[in-house]
Order: structure tokens, then C-alpha cells, then sequence
């Protein structure tokens, strides 16, 4: 069986299933990406393509991401006419979000397509507008209203799709959600784990962590440290890790700040004892691993959104987890059994929960184990990766009907 990936950013979310393919299943995967072609994906041939440009110069802030997705398109669609009767798929799995696929059938009119459909957005009632004190003008809602274009499209045109939470999928217009299915992209719990301890209560220094792709409003980074402020005032023997780029990757924080970055802005608006934070930035898989294994509480904020891989990573590294009480999360923390909710804007809350954690991180140990059987019952490889591969061989031999 011949696969085609199709994804800007190799791997993306498809690394787990394009090694399972090949290792398990003996198939040929074949991935096109934005990306340099690079070793360490063994069974992998890769086919780089580039947006064309003269279609993402003629931007207008109301129509640039579809702009940007027919730039991709093009791009893709003049790569894989090069490479000619070499890639002749009997399977394409397109990443949604990029609109790298619009014109796949027009190239493969036969082949069956699985899209992967990461968010299906929303102007109103959302994640854009959830955060009262940081509202989208009125270009933004209106830029909103048009960035499911090149998604539906897509919907129209693939034979089936799938996203990986319950969430995402209650997104999706009604006539859709019978063609997506949902089915998580994985967790490797053979390396997110719990290797070391911190060894008892007593006196020593308590660690908290907090992971974001971005420290941006969208995953409450300003909250975060409101709360890392009262955690100080109420329990002075801690430490706090932070890893995240300072790169605002959702939301308008920009519109709303004067700073360069958000989490300047943050810094600058009130006043933390800066010696208890260590802001680490971007950090690689094994940095962050080390990381988790030192936390005697995780917290995680965020609006209803996409839910971050970094939540299912420390939940399987059998952390201790203080999370927003959204709906996102909700699909995976149940309250006193495998970790901790609150209000996305309880500040207060929050810091009384995490005192009582940090108090006694021993006491608390069992959220964490609770949530490490979660991720391996519902999330880990081992789960997902068959399931994964029954649903290609389903629509494989379904063809494109």
C-alpha cells in the first residue's frame, strides 16, 4: 500500500502513524512538506514543495489565510506534477489547516483522501472571543467569518477525515461530523514517563511547570503568573519552570500590548519575584521530559482550543495537573480523580488549589498515577496506532466514493 502524507511541516502530526505504516504494515509512505528533506525518518521518501509566491503577495488582511492556503496549494500541485507516475498513491492523508490539499483531486481524481481536521473555526462564542479583557476588533471577527473556506472545501472534496478530540470534532457543522471521525494522533508513553521523583515532602523546594508552544493570552500565560504571584505570598519555598517560546502563535495579544512580546507585557504590568522563574523558552522533547520528572505540580490554562499535546505529555509523566475548567479539558481531567480543575479565571482558586498540592505533594501523587492510566488507556500508541490503521485500510478500499 502507497501512502501520501501531506503536511508543510514534516512531520506534524502524522510522525506516530507514518513510522507505524511502515514498520508494522510494510507500507510505502511518501511525505510532502514545506520542509527540508532531513535523515532520522527511515521508510520515509520526502517530496518538498514551496507556496508560490505570487499568490501570497496579493494579500488583504480580510482573505490572507485563504490566500496563504491557495499559495501552499499551488505549490504543492506544481511539486507533485514534477515528480510525475513516481508518486502514485493508493491513500493521500492531508493535513486541513494549511490547504496544501485543494487541488489533490484534480491530480488524483481516483485516489481516496483523509483529511485531518485540527479546528474548525468560529467568530462568535469561541476561543477568539472567550477572553473578555482581550477582545477581537472587529477586522478580526470579520477575518474569522472567512477562514473555514479552504477547510470546507477540503471537507467537500475527501473521502472521510478525522480530528483527534471529541471537542474538535462538536465544532464541525452538523452536515460534517458524520464524515470526521475522531481518533487521537497519539502519545508515546514509552518515553513520556515518570523516570525520577522528588523524594518526599518535608522542607525542600517545590517545582511547578507550565508548558505553552507560545506564552500567549490563549493558554493563560498572564493568569499563570497571577497565580505563580499568589502561590509566592502563600507557600515562598518554590520554583517556577517555564517553557514556551516568546512568540504570541494564536489570538490578537498583539492589538492589545505596547511591548514587543506578551510576555513582556505580562512582566511589565506587575510585579514578580523573577528569581523564582526560570523562563527556558523553546526547549527540546527531552528537555522538557526532565523538566516534567522534577514538577510537584503541572498547571495548564487554556481556552477552548485546540488541547495541547503538552497536557497528555505531563499527564503520562504521572504529573500532578491544575488545569482551566474548559471544555477542551474537560474531555480529559476528571476532577479529584486524575487531576485538578478550576475556573480559567479564578485566580484565586487556582493558587488555593496549588498550595494545597505543594503543601503536600505526596498526598496528591495518586492524580498524577491516575492520569499516566488515562493517557495509556485512551491516548497511548499502543491504543491509537491500530485504530489508526484500520480507519486507512477502511477508506483505502472504500475508494472515493
Amino acid at each position: 500500500m502507497r501512502v501520501l502524507f501531506v503536511h508543510p511541516s514534516f512531520p506534524g502530526q502524522f510522525g506516530h502513524i507514518a513510522r507505524y505504516l511502515a514498520d508494522e504494515a510494510g507500507w510505502e509512505c511518501t511525505f510532502a512538506s514545506t520542509a527540508e528533506p532531513h535523515e532520522g525518518e527511515r521508510c520515509i521518501r520526502k517530496i518538498r514543495y514551496r507556496p508560490d509566491e505570487k499568490v501570497a503577495k496579493s494579500k488583504h488582511f480580510l482573505t490572507q489565510d485563504f490566500q496563504d492556503e491557495v499559495s501552499h496549494a499551488a505549490g504543492l500541485h506544481e511539486a507533485l506534477k514534477s515528480v510525475g507516475a513516481s508518486v502514485r498513491p493508493d491513500l493521500i492523508v492531508g493535513y486541513t489547516g494549511s490547504g496544501s490539499g485543494l487541488f489533490l483531486r484534480e491530480l488524483f481524481p481516483e485516489t481516496p483522501i483523509i483529511g485531518y481536521v485540527e479546528y474548525f473555526f468560529h467568530p462568535q462564542g469561541s476561543a477568539i472571543d472567550f477572553r473578555p479583557d482581550f477582545p477581537p476588533d472587529e477586522r478580526a471577527v470579520l477575518r474569522h467569518v472567512l477562514r473555514n473556506a479552504g477547510l470546507m472545501l477540503q471537507l467537500e472534496d475527501c473521502t472521510a477525515g478525522y480530528t483527534p478530540t471529541r471537542f474538535q470534532h462538536g465544532l464541525l457543522p452538523e452536515p460534517y461530523r458524520s464524515k470526521v471521525r475522531v481518533i487521537h494522533d497519539g502519545i508515546e508513553t514509552a518515553f513520556w514517563k515518570r523516570i525520577t521523583r522528588p523524594s518526599g515532602s518535608g522542607d525542600r523546594q517545590r517545582i511547578v511547570t507550565y508548558a505553552a508552544r507560545g506564552l500567549e493570552a490563549m493558554r493563560g500565560f498572564d493568569l499563570f503568573m497571577r497565580v505563580a504571584r499568589r502561590i509566592q505570598e502563600e507557600y515562598p519555598n518554590v520554583a517556577f519552570l517555564v517553557a514556551g517560546s516568546d512568540v504570541v502563535q494564536y489570538g490578537s495579544d498583539e492589538a492589545h500590548i505596547s511591548e514587543d512580546t506578551f510576555k513582556e507585557h505580562v512582566l511589565a504590568h506587575d510585579d514578580f519575584d523573577l528569581e523564582r522563574f526560570r523562563f527556558l523558552g523553546w526547549i527540546p522533547r527531552g528537555d522538557l521530559l526532565q523538566i516534567l520528572n522534577l514538577s510537584d505540580l503541572h498547571i495548564y490554562l487554556t481556552v477552548p482550543f485546540v488541547l495541547s499535546w503538552s497536557l497528555l505529555n505531563a499527564m503520562s509523566c504521572g504529573c500532578t495537573i491544575l488545569a482551566s475548567d474548559t471544555e477542551p479539558v474537560r474531555e480529559v481531567i476528571r476532577p479529584g480523580e486524575n487531576g485538578l480543575l478550576r475556573d480559567f479565571f479564578d485566580v484565586e482558586g487556582l493558587a488555593e488549589a496549588a498550595v494545597r498540592v505543594l503543601e503536600d505533594p505526596e498526598a496528591h501523587r495518586a492524580l498524577g498515577s491516575a492520569a499516566r492510566q488515562t493517557v495509556l488507556d485512551r491516548y497511548s500508541l499502543d491504543v491509537v496506532m491500530p485504530e489508526m490503521l484500520s480507519f486507512y485500510r477502511e477508506i483505502a478500499s472504500a475508494g472515493t466514493a
